[in-house]
């Protein structure tokens, strides 16, 4: 996650909005649309995985609880944290910081966490076979 010159986060593929998400994340198995809190949510099997912050500049991203501490402390412009969230194992990201290019893998290693084993080792094979 480095920034580029300039300050800015934004690369050359534009600034990252929910539909980049949406997008990024329906690449990965098993992910489908959904609502989460009446906002738009992606999720695998029916397991919540990202979804729209109620103030449109953020979203919500289920991770475990080091890796949300690991992300926020490289890079707390992007990632944080409310009070409400501190119990739960998610971490806020602004999409007007987040690296386009950071998105699929942080999408990638999210999903890893939250779909089924079997659906993740499938996925693995694939790729590596």
């Amino acid at each position: 996650m480095s920034k580029p010159a300039g300050g800015g986060r934004r690369g050359k593929a534009g600034p990252i909005d929910f539909e980049r998400v949406r997008a990024a994340a329906l690449a990965l198995p098993g992910v489908e649309d959904g609502t989460s809190y009446g906002t738009p949510a992606l999720k695998v099997r029916g397991k919540l995985l990202v979804r729209l912050k109620e103030d449109g500049e953020s979203f919500v991203l289920i991770v475990d609880f080091d890796t949300r501490d690991i992300l926020m402390k490289a890079d707390p412009e992007t990632f944080y944290i409310t009070d409400h969230y501190r119990g739960y194992r998610a971490v806020l990201v602004r999409f007007a910081t987040l690296a386009p290019e950071d998105l699929p893998g942080l999408l990638e290693q999210a999903w890893r966490q939250v779909a089924p084993k079997r659906l993740v080792a499938a996925f693995s094979a694939d790729r590596d076979g």
